[in-house]
């Protein structure tokens, strides 16, 4: 395992944060305000748990690099960006260290990032429950979303 693959992949989980609080601070939907705040908040201290866990075993990360950010489109956008996150880790996380603390950490990652990506789908300010028919309750590609 190549100390910069590892280095790319924290960089662009760290980019992540950033990229989240952009958003945060762009979106005119209170929901994914809050959601994307919370996420923001909690992402730091699981990318330096895990850069933690992984230092002390195989040593200080190098190869750390910039990852462009982008303004606030819509939230499509927003889930499209946190979708090919997550799709991201789970194809890159075979080139880091596959202890189980590490994956499991890794694993974190991708559950915090679905819960961002449920709230942005379901629990938005444009979102009522009330007059939905059963069928409205599951999301479809390319319908738009709510926040």
């Amino acid at each position: 395992m190549e100390n910069a693959i590892v280095g790319q992949f924290i960089s662009t989980l760290m980019s992540a944060r950033t990229q989240a609080h952009i958003y945060h601070l762009q979106t005119p939907s209170f929901a994914a305000h809050k959601a994307l705040n919370e996420f923001y908040e909690d992402i730091v201290d699981a990318v330096d748990s895990l850069v933690e866990s992984y230092q002390g075993k195989y040593g200080i990360i190098e190869g750390y690099g910039n990852v462009s950010l982008q303004e606030y489109q819509s939230c499509d956008a927003i889930i499209a960006y946190f979708t090919t996150l997550v799709m991201f880790i789970e194809k890159s996380r075979s080139m880091i260290a596959q202890d189980s603390y590490i994956q499991n950490q890794v694993d974190e990652l991708v559950a915090l990032i679905y819960s961002l990506l449920y709230k942005l789908r379901f629990l938005s300010d444009k979102a009522n429950w009330f007059t939905r028919k059963k069928d409205d309750f599951f999301w479809k590609e390319g319908e738009g979303n709510p926040c």
